[in-house]
Order: structure tokens, then C-alpha cells, then sequence
């Protein structure tokens, strides 16, 4: 167990360096979790000398139970619990499937929200992965508010819904999913379509959903190219940062 620990400790670390490489948090707001059995989950905390996400380390990693107590002796020495732990423990009880949680706070997805740009699929073959996930709508969760109760994280994943993505107006994102690269790449593709969002209503341009016709060639390229492939290079991508 603490060899299996460590790895997925070294997992959530590695995925927050990731996110914060990408632009989707900056300086100390934003965490991802990991649950690891019925009870407990790995997530993101804080000490007294932290220096951002971007430099998230392992040792960073706190074994926790969803009340937010210790998970484990001395996992907490010296480390807080994010005021948000809510987010990521209701996200995980709504759905046995949603194994890891990225909160995050992608300023162009924000942005794009508050100017009553909706994340469609605009786009297709550029990133099918994004398109599909933006095909059945990515919902928003109405209230810019810190989620810090119990009650508040109901709300937002009643918002959720069956989605796997949902956008917290005035404040960020959360993704969830069964793996954590795979939270974290659903929102670097929620990320990179309110971007293009953007830059093509700057541009003066209209947005418009891509044609009905063109799903069926669209098709799932698995997760040995959506997944894996995608995920070594995010990886390759920030060592070379």
C-alpha cells in the first residue's frame, strides 16, 4: 500500500504541475484529488511554505477521509486541507466513477462564461476528444461563491449533472473523471475551446457548431491516442519547460 501510495501521490503532484504549465490555475488556487479506497482520497494541500501548484511536489499530496481529517498518522503535520475539499468529495459520491477531481482556474474559461460565451463544438478534428465532450454541452454552475460546505458542493454537482465537466461562474472549472490524467486533460480541451471561442469572436467571426454530418467522421481514437499519447506529451511537455 505505501509504495501504491506514493506513486499516485507522485501522480496528482505531477498533474497539478501540468495544469499550472498549461495556464489553467495560477500561483496557489487550485487542486486535483485521487480517491484511493471507499473513504479516502490523495489531494493537493498547503503548508506554511508553499510556493504555488506549479511547484507542487509529492510530499505536497496528503492522504485525507472526506471529512478532512487525517488519513493516515501524521499525513496532516503541518499541511491544511483545502477550504474546498467539498468540491472533490461530493464529485466523487454523485458518481462512483469519478475517481479523480481537477479544480482548477482557467482564466480564458472564465472569461468566456462571464461574457455569455457558451463552450460549444466549434470545432472538430482540431481536437475531436474536446469536440465530443462540448457536443452535449458543458453546464454552469450559476453562483461565483467559495465551495466550502458540504451543501454549496451539492449544488454545484446538481449543476454538473451527467457531465463530466462543469464551468463555476466567476470562479473556475471542475473535471472529473475515472483516471486523473483524464480530468486533466478534459480541461486543457474545455481550456483550448474557450480560447478559440475567443480569438475567433476577436477576430470579428461568428461562432457556429460544426456541421451535423461531420460526427461520423469524427470518430473515438481510443485512449492509447486520447489518453496515453496525450498524457505522455503534456509529461515531455513540461520537462521541457
Amino acid at each position: 500500500m505505501t509504495g501504491d501510495l506514493d506513486s499516485q501521490r507522485a501522480l496528482v503532484a505531477l498533474g497539478c504541475r501540468i495544469a499550472a504549465a498549461r495556464g489553467l490555475v495560477d500561483g496557489m488556487l487550485g487542486h486535483l484529488s485521487l480517491r484511493v479506497d471507499d473513504d479516502r482520497l490523495l489531494v493537493r494541500c498547503r503548508s506554511d511554505s508553499d510556493t504555488g501548484v506549479a511547484f507542487t511536489a509529492p510530499s505536497d499530496i496528503r492522504l485525507v477521509r472526506f471529512d478532512g481529517s487525517a488519513g493516515a498518522a501524521g499525513e496532516l503535520d503541518g499541511y491544511r486541507v483545502p477550504n474546498e475539499l467539498p468540491i472533490h468529495v461530493e464529485t466523487m459520491l454523485a458518481d462512483a466513477q469519478h475517481l479523480a477531481v481537477a479544480h482548477l482556474h482557467p482564466p480564458a474559461v472564465v472569461a468566456a462564461d462571464l461574457a455569455g460565451v457558451t463552450i460549444r463544438p466549434i470545432y472538430g478534428a482540431y481536437d475531436i476528444a474536446g469536440a465530443w465532450l462540448a457536443r452535449d454541452g458543458v453546464p454552469v454552475y450559476q453562483r461565483a461563491v467559495l465551495i466550502r460546505t458540504r451543501g454549496l458542493a451539492k449544488e454545484m454537482v446538481a449543476a454538473m449533472g451527467d457531465r463530466p465537466v462543469v464551468i463555476l461562474r466567476g470562479h473556475g472549472i471542475t473535471s472529473a473523471a475515472a483516471t486523473l490524467q483524464q480530468a486533466v486533460l478534459q480541461a486543457i480541451s474545455v481550456d483550448g475551446l474557450a480560447r478559440m471561442a475567443l480569438r475567433v469572436l476577436s477576430a470579428g467571426g461568428t461562432l457556429h457548431d460544426i456541421d451535423d454530418a461531420d460526427w461520423e467522421d469524427l470518430p473515438d481514437l481510443g485512449p492509447a491516442f486520447t489518453t496515453d499519447a496525450a498524457w505522455r506529451h503534456e509529461v515531455a511537455r513540461l520537462r521541457a519547460d
